[in-house]
């Protein structure tokens, strides 16, 4: 971000606006932690602002501070459309499309005309903001954040619920600290938020402690599901419908599955599949190893995006059908895949 546009946005929170947060669909903590970051700063600040979420979060989120007041789309949908109709200001965090937010709630969002800023660091974003900090080398919007509030010089001003917010999505994010994208940097903005009182253990326990018998039982499941294709250095998962109401499957249950697949050895792509009838699509996680870009391939093949080694997508078609297309589609990607292995 330019520093004539943060000139601009400070002189624009001088003074009392109408502001709404929103975040992208099916929301993770970097997404949370971001949106209620910048909404207790905001708050402070004297501002009229409001947290919008297209869904709701999974349980393992429901406990960070501010949580409570966040307006769900789908569950009151007039009273978030007129909130967004009459904002002045529309910050949109850890997303850069707004298909991201879901056919309904994007409708809504390309008909109003407020100041959009756009902070996120995905690939590729679409250009429908007035100011922009995009960075896809930064680990987690909740980094840009912190940026974010340094650059306007109110660092002072982050409490211990900003703090919270943001080292959550650090968190989450980067894997507790392992993925690649942490930086030197962001080790000294943890270190910072523990001093001004985020408490990590706690923050720690309250995301990763979240197994429920049930929870273990449906990645026993998933684990009995795994498929590995070893010329293409590949493990994948699916979990039907069936599976997940039999294991009485909520919100968050499959965090992190898909990880298991990529922790195999020699394996470098990992992806999984689960049937969601309610939506009638196929959603996907993908990761990767090295350089092998699971951002671009669920962009060409399954509507999706995201990072260079972590990315989201979703097909129409069935369980079946989707997997069918993906090996199919995966053996053009053999040579690639095996040219990113890293030892």
């Amino acid at each position: 971000m330019k520093e004539r546009d943060i000139k601009h946005i400070s002189k624009l929170l001088e003074t009392p606006k109408r502001i709404v947060i929103v975040s992208h669909r099916n929301p993770d903590g970097d997404a949370y932690g971001s949106s209620l970051a910048l909404f207790h700063f905001l708050k402070n600040k004297k501002q009229k602002v409001t947290v919008i979420s297209p869904n709701d979060c999974p349980t393992f989120l429901k406990w960070l501070p501010g949580q409570e007041e966040i307006v769900l789309f789908e569950k009151e949908k007039e009273k978030a459309t007129k909130i967004l109709e009459e904002a002045e200001i529309v910050f949109t965090l850890d997303f850069n499309a707004f298909h991201r937010t879901g056919e309904k709630m994007q409708k809504v969002l390309e008909q109003i005309t407020p100041i959009f800023i756009m902070i996120d660091h995905h690939q590729m974003p679409d250009d429908y903001a007035k100011y922009r900090y995009s960075d896809v080398e930064k680990c987690s919007t909740c980094e840009m954040i912190f940026d974010f509030i340094e650059w306007l010089g109110e660092l002072d001003q982050i409490d211990v619920k900003i703090a919270t917010c943001i080292y959550t999505g650090i968190m989450t994010d980067t894997g507790s600290f392992r993925f690649n994208s942490t930086t030197s940097r962001t080790h000294k903005i943890a270190a910072k938020l523990l001093e001004i009182g985020a408490d990590n253990s706690k923050i720690y326990n309250q995301v990763m402690d979240v197994n429920s018998y049930n929870r273990m039982q449906l990645l026993g499941q998933a684990l009995a599901n795994m498929k590995v294709e070893e010329e293409c250095m590949t493990a994948y998962i699916t979990l039907s419908q069936y599976e997940l109401n039999k294991y009485r499957f909520e919100k968050g249950d499959t965090e992190g599955f898909v990880n298991y697949a990529l922790s195999l050895k020699g394996i470098i792509f990992a992806v999984i599949f689960i049937e969601d009838k309610k939506q009638g699509i196929i959603k996907m996680s993908l990761r990767s190893k090295g350089k092998f870009s699971v951002n671009e391939f669920a962009r060409a093949h399954f509507n999706g995006g995201g990072h260079t080694n972590a990315a989201g997508g979703r097909s129409e078609k069935t369980l079946y059908k989707t997997v069918k297309q993906f090996l199919e589609i995966l053996p053009k990607y053999k040579s690639e895949i095996q040219e990113s292995y890293e030892a």
